[in-house]
């Protein structure tokens, strides 16, 4: 399998930190290669700020990757900055830019198996002529498809969510649902869920919109009136969807036996079980891609970066499930 390409993030921010103790706990972790893209002196710095004894070697072709990750870090092309940790300017931003653009591009040509993101400063992105709401977005246009057919899903070890409606406020949630978008969703999470994390069968439970899941009308009939029929419909199709269910029930150990993805109606509701329970190993998946990315989740923690703080343990687990999922699609034709 090609190696996976990594783009650096903010360098500001903790991402050149997490990956380079990332590569320095390749073997323990049983990581596959990987290489990022740009950075070089970024990385050797960060590495000095961790402690860490890491070599940082260029390559010319992301062919090199494998070759080289045993004894240094692969790092592609010549672009660099000096960056000063917690201070995030326009020349970072820029680099985090070109980064990501070039390691989607790998992963594109076929040279890169999978593409992992560090986090980004949105604010500082736009400065630099960034037009998209997050990387999500960007990768869908470069991958020629609609940004609804991009699916955010964040998984760990305990729990995989995926929000139905994502950065909105509160307010907007009951006037963004509808019928065709919880159906089209499920069936994006169904097929990943089988091509991407080797499922046959895939079980997805839906949660309510409001408290109790509505309470038979009493607190809401967004339950009524466009989830249930939605969750109908799937079913019908020969899906395995259960709900709607009260979210202050779905997130227990025992509720989360009996389903492999929760779809949530809203950004919190899936984010905060999560987070609750995996912090440091959550990931941050996109679905309904030709291509494979995975991102650790959380941002840029400009207020820890430097200093030897920043736990790598969602960068780890991005970058072991970006390779599981190559290997799963490989695997699934």
């Amino acid at each position: 399998m090609a190696p996976l390409a990594v783009s650096i993030g903010d360098p500001a921010g903790i991402g050149p930190e997490i990956i380079v103790e990332s590569w320095a706990r390749r073997s323990e972790e049983g990581l596959a290669p990987f290489f990022v893209v740009g950075g070089a002196n970024v990385l050797a710095a960060a590495a000095a700020g961790r402690g860490l004894a890491l070599a940082v070697e260029p390559i010319e072709d992301p062919a090199q990757a494998s070759d080289v990750f045993g004894r240094a870090l692969p790092v592609l092309g010549q672009e660099d900055i000096t960056a000063t940790v917690g201070r995030p300017d326009e020349p970072g931003a820029a680099l985090a830019l070109h980064s990501l653009a070039e390691a989607t591009r790998c992963v594109l040509l076929g040279s890169a198996a999978g593409v992992v993101t560090a986090p980004v400063a949105k604010a500082q992105l736009s400065a630099v002529g960034f037009e998209h709401p997050g990387q999500t977005e960007f990768l869908a246009e470069v991958c020629g498809k609609d940004t609804e057919q991009a699916v955010m899903m964040l998984a760990g070890p305990s729990l995989r969510a995926v929000p139905l409606t994502v950065h909105c406020a509160l307010s907007e949630v009951s006037g963004r649902l509808s019928q065709p978008l919880i159906e089209r969703r499920a069936r994006i999470v169904a097929a990943a869920l089988q091509t991407d994390f080797g499922i046959a069968t895939p079980r997805i439970a839906v949660c309510g919109l409001n408290p109790h899941a509505g309470e038979g009308g009493r607190f809401g009939t967004e339950e009524a009136r466009i989830i249930a029929p939605a969750i109908e419909t799937l079913r019908g199709e020969g899906l395995d969807v259960t709900g709607p269910h009260p979210a202050d029930a779905l997130f227990t150990p025992r509720a989360r036996q009996t389903y492999d993805a929760a779809l949530a109606m809203y950004h919190d509701q899936a984010l905060v079980p999560l987070k609750a329970l995996d912090f440091d190993e959550g990931v941050n998946v996109t679905l309904g891609l030709p291509i494979v990315r995975t991102s650790p989740d959380h941002g840029t923690a400009f207020d820890i970066a430097g200093k030897n703080l920043a736990d790598p343990g969602a960068m780890i687990a991005a970058i072991r499930m970006a390779s599981e999922i190559a290997a799963n699609r490989a695997a699934h034709g």
